[in-house]
């Protein structure tokens, strides 16, 4: 809010290039207020403000950028400033950067970090894609069980500046094993003659190298933790994961869920950022197979045909009942795919939630179906469009629903736990697949029940 305030006064002062002022006002704003303001400068003029700011601002402000900004801004920058940018980053912010450009400007950016950067850009990038090491830092602070508290304190003052977080201090053995974690609290409150080892509690979670991100963020919720220790597979500390990188992680599933809940492949970049013909890409595939899928539907009123021919009033429910349907397995989809994806159900729970749903569907489908039936019943009074029968009409509508609906309820709820144990994304049973399916089958249960109850009267 801050920044939008000042923003019309910047680009007078810009104009005027009035930098000395523009520099006082940004020596008490935050790095994120900073780059808020910077993306809306476009060209070298976001590189001239850029570079007013102070060596230790710069590359925070930086990692405040989206992706795509951090790079135009790094191809406008030469080799050295560019070089000083990544290198001041933490390893965590710098890989995010790197794993979303292209390899070959990939190279050329690592040619310029230092040995030690380029080390350890290296190791983070070799880990697979979407694993818990492309999100970790090594900048964290390790200590040994048998120092006190005294020397652990005076060790902080020293290394505690390239930290990423000093919350936690992480114990480890001769051999780099990670054995247990320290609250920085817990330090502060203790005996300065007293040693780690007395503190111990042996308690502590842990992430793995390997392990998919998305997996991170519900051990974060479970343990509460600012801060979490990365061991390999023999248990050495490598690295940690704080949880703005986490956060990110989960912004990102979500998005992406409710983007496959919708019918199309998630996007790999913001909206704005995505380009045209990848936007039709993402969204086309899944309309083409809707639209076959839907072409089912077609297939199934033609095969209703002489009924339809009948008793033409049955056409004027058909869009009630198939839409019920889908709605229902909409709602039921959405449901369990972000139950799933936050890990309030499991797989083993299908039965639970299975007779959950039939009975959520029974009720609905009941709700629904009564109040056809009196909408029928009511309006009859005042038209005979009904025909001469109308509460046999309104019970097939009724009977219909029970059954279009409870079909909706059960397909969207299981068709998740078939994707998750095919080793799919449950999300990719989006709503509007689980419409097209209920849309097929809803017609044949409603002119199935129509077929039974009307025969001999409008059949």
């Amino acid at each position: 809010m801050y920044g939008k305030l000042i923003k019309p006064e910047l680009d007078e002062l810009l104009q005027s290039r009035n930098f000395s002022t523009i520099k006082e006002l940004f020596e008490d704003m935050h790095p994120s207020e900073i780059a808020e303001i910077l993306q809306d400068i476009e060209g070298t003029d976001r590189l001239v403000l850029f570079r007013l700011l102070p060596q230790d601002v710069s590359a925070d402000t930086f990692t405040y950028f989206e992706s795509d900004e951090q790079h135009d801004l790094l191809k406008l920058m030469g080799k050295e400033e560019a070089a000083h940018i990544l290198n001041d980053m933490f390893a965590d912010d710098r890989t995010k950067l790197l794993e979303d450009l292209p390899p070959n400007v990939v190279r050329e950016l690592i040619s310029q970090l230092s040995p030690q950067e380029k080390l350890i850009a290296l190791t983070l990038l070799n880990y697979p894609e979407d694993s818990v090491g492309r999100l970790m830092t090594s900048e964290y602070l390790a200590i040994k069980e048998d120092m006190s508290v005294l020397e652990v304190l005076q060790f902080i003052r020293e290394n505690g500046k390239d930290s990423e977080t000093l919350n936690m201090i992480y114990v480890i053995g001769d051999d780099g094993t990670l054995i247990d974690d320290i609250r920085i609290r817990d330090l502060l409150l203790s005996p300065l003659n007293s040693t780690i080892k007395d503190l111990r509690d042996e308690q502590f979670a842990a992430l793995e190298v390997n392990q998919p991100q998305e997996e991170a963020v519900s051990v974060f919720k479970k343990y509460d933790r600012f801060a979490l220790p990365v061991i390999d597979s023999n248990g050495k500390l490598v690295g940690i994961v704080t949880s703005d990188d986490v956060l990110d992680v989960a912004e990102e599933e979500a998005t992406e869920d409710i983007q496959k809940l919708g019918g199309m492949e998630a996007l790999e970049y913001p909206y704005l950022a995505t380009p045209l013909f990848e936007m039709v890409r993402k969204r086309g595939g899944w309309l083409i197979i809707l639209f076959f899928s839907e072409m089912l539907t077609a297939t199934a009123l033609g095969f209703f045909e002489s009924k339809i021919e009948k008793a033409v009033v049955l056409a004027l429910f058909l869009p009630l009942i198939i839409s019920s349907g889908g709605n229902s397995g909409s709602q039921a989809a959405s449901l369990m795919v972000r139950a799933l994806a936050v890990g309030d159900v499991n797989l083993r729970d299908w039965w639970i939630v299975f007779r959950k749903e039939l009975l959520t569907g029974v009720f609905l489908g009941a709700i629904l179906g009564s109040i056809g039936f009196l909408r029928i019943v009511i309006w009859s009074k005042f038209t005979n469009m009904y025909g001469a029968n109308p509460i046999l009409l309104g019970l097939t509508i009724g009977f219909s629903l029970v059954g279009v609906v409870l079909w909706g309820t059960m397909s969207g709820s299981m068709l998740p736990f078939v994707m998750k144990k095919l080793g799919f994304d449950p999300a990719a049973s989006s709503a509007p697949f689980v419409a097209t399916l209920v849309d097929v089958t809803g017609i044949v249960i409603y002119f199935t029940v129509a077929s039974a109850l009307l025969a001999g009267t409008y059949l």
